[in-house]
């Protein structure tokens, strides 16, 4: 098992290559940091996210990525409509079970200074976002029994849920509409299950050009971390390496009155207890 509690993939000031580290700070926010240009210091990781062990050298961080790559990542599975205030903002009633839709491999994208891609396709000022937390599950298993579900979860992180409304709007289906290249930033840090014992005690934010439009807490949700790891695990193997987007709570940009949308040049930036800052650019593709 590895032994880390505070991981993040970068790549490093000394060598210029993608390296895992430990942070040294574990209290600092490093999507802040990175931000604000301040230097992040880490013990160098030996091995893979699933069996890493913590060296004693030390390097510095150049650039934060995602901490998992498209490479150990196999499945992105999402649920939608899983916090109280979000179905009540909605006008939807309680789901009965997960609602769970999918987003691709190349959905990934790492935080600061990587900037969220709006295609040519949605930039039709309906390109929003969700703050949601974000697991990744440590080991495979089917058939998971709720009480032993958080012991399959290898880690949480921030993620946002960039969606093309218009687009999600036409068909029942979200994959697509939610799928897009770039539309799934997560980090900056994969916390052990050590700092989050229990997932549904954090508070969550989304905050779009300064201002705080999303303010939820993970209590909130409809199906919790371990009963939704026990649904989906249903006669179906969750592979080490898939992503749970656990739900949005309330405040989206589609819902406000007036809208919020990402716009060309806006940041926007996710904020979890115990993990940090999630923080992006918004770009548009060239036309």
């Amino acid at each position: 098992m590895p032994n880390w509690t505070h991981l993040v993939r970068f790549v490093a000031r000394e060598d210029g290559q993608v390296h895992l580290g430990q942070l040294v700070h574990t209290t600092r926010d490093v999507g802040q940091d990175s931000v604000d240009g301040k230097g992040i210091a880490v013990y160098l990781i030996e091995g893979t996210i699933f069996d890493g062990h913590v060296t004693e050298e030390v390097m510095h961080v150049k650039q934060l990525l995602s901490p998992i790559s498209e490479a150990e990542c196999n499945y992105i599975r999402c649920l939608g409509l899983n916090y109280l205030d979000h179905a009540k903002e909605a006008n939807l009633p309680l789901p009965k079970a997960p609602v769970l839709f999918a987003k691709p491999r190349t959905a990934l994208l790492g935080p600061y200074p990587a900037a969220i891609n709006i295609p040519k396709c949605a930039q039709d000022d309906t390109s929003d976002y969700e703050a949601e937390l974000c697991l990744v599950i440590g080991r495979t298993g089917r058939d998971i029994p709720e009480k032993e579900a958080l012991d399959y979860v290898l880690g949480y992180t921030a993620s946002n849920d960039v969606s093309a409304r218009t687009m999600q709007m036409l068909t029942g289906q979200w994959s697509f509409s939610k799928g897009l290249d770039g539309s799934c930033p997560i980090g900056p840090v994969l916390i052990a299950p050590s700092v989050m014992e229990d997932p549904q005690t954090v508070s969550i934010q989304a905050i779009h050009n300064g201002v705080v439009v999303q303010d939820g807490h993970t209590k909130d949700m409809i199906f919790s971390v371990k009963k939704q790891i026990s649904y989906l695990s249903q006669g179906t193997t969750l592979e080490a390496g898939t992503l749970f987007l656990t739900g949005t709570p309330a405040g989206i940009g589609y819902f406000r009155e007036p809208r919020v949308v990402l716009r060309n040049g806006d940041s926007i930036a996710v904020k979890i207890d115990k993990i940090g800052t999630l923080y992006n650019r918004v770009r548009y593709e060239s036309r």
